[in-house]
């Protein structure tokens, strides 16, 4: 078993293939008890593996472990949100589409246009948000998706932005009714009704507080111009 501190919880978690030895290594921590204990049966890999022939254990340790994770942090005051997710002037501006559409690309050009040292990728796929001290934090995850980009920091939350490809860009704000559908599509639904209350009580939270944005781009450092202007915390 080992020994990690993710969004602030003390996580002890038993895993053993490449990918999460890898991503785990910089949220490694010493504490003497869990919040959180994760210790997946090997009979369940065994029954996943037969039911997704293609995935190795290696992905299945990593995706389940993440599934895992995720159900446990919103008995936290926390979730998900399938995103990318950039770190400009102390605040974490995450990007949610679809996958596909273009969120990653539309970091990396944030990367492009300002440089890495001041948009830092906190977490490429799956940044935990946490409401904490009646703030709402991101934080970086070991689960980030086909990627590596994670980094193990705490950032408060700037704004959420739902993207889709366009000719031309253009951002506008929305409203949280507009935003929850979309939401929804872009984390993970508990079954137990229990849990999936949690996570609609922790929605409301997020979307009622939160600065909420519908952002269309194409491929260009004018669509980073747009996007970081419509949605930039004024301080």
């Amino acid at each position: 078993m080992h020994k990690l501190r993710v969004a602030d919880i003390n996580l002890l978690i038993d895993y053993k293939y490449d990918t999460m030895i890898k991503q785990a290594a910089f949220y490694k921590a010493d504490f003497d008890k869990p919040d959180v204990t994760i210790d997946i049966p090997s009979e369940n890999y065994d029954l996943w593996s037969k039911e997704s022939p293609h995935l190795s254990m290696n992905d299945i340790e990593y995706i389940y472990t993440g599934a895992a994770f995720y159900e446990a942090l919103l008995h936290f005051n926390g979730f998900m949100l399938h995103s990318s997710g950039v770190v400009k002037d102390g605040y974490a501006y995450l990007f949610s589409a679809d996958p596909g559409t273009g969120k990653s690309t539309h970091t990396e050009l944030w990367q492009k246009h300002f440089g890495k040292d001041k948009a830092v990728i906190i977490n490429d796929d799956k940044p935990a948000i946490r409401l904490t001290d009646n703030r709402l934090w991101v934080y970086g995850t070991p689960w980030s998706g086909k990627t590596d980009k994670n980094v193990n920091i705490k950032v408060p939350l700037g704004a959420i932005v739902f993207l889709e490809r366009s000719e031309n860009n253009w951002i506008r704000e929305i409203k949280p009714a507009e935003a929850i559908p979309l939401v929804m599509q872009q984390t993970i639904r508990p079954v137990e009704k229990d849990v999936m209350i949690m996570l609609l009580d922790m929605l409301d939270r997020v979307l009622s507080s939160t600065k909420l944005y519908k952002l269309g781009c194409n491929i260009s450092e004018e669509a980073v111009e747009v996007s970081y202007n419509g949605i930039k915390v004024e301080e």
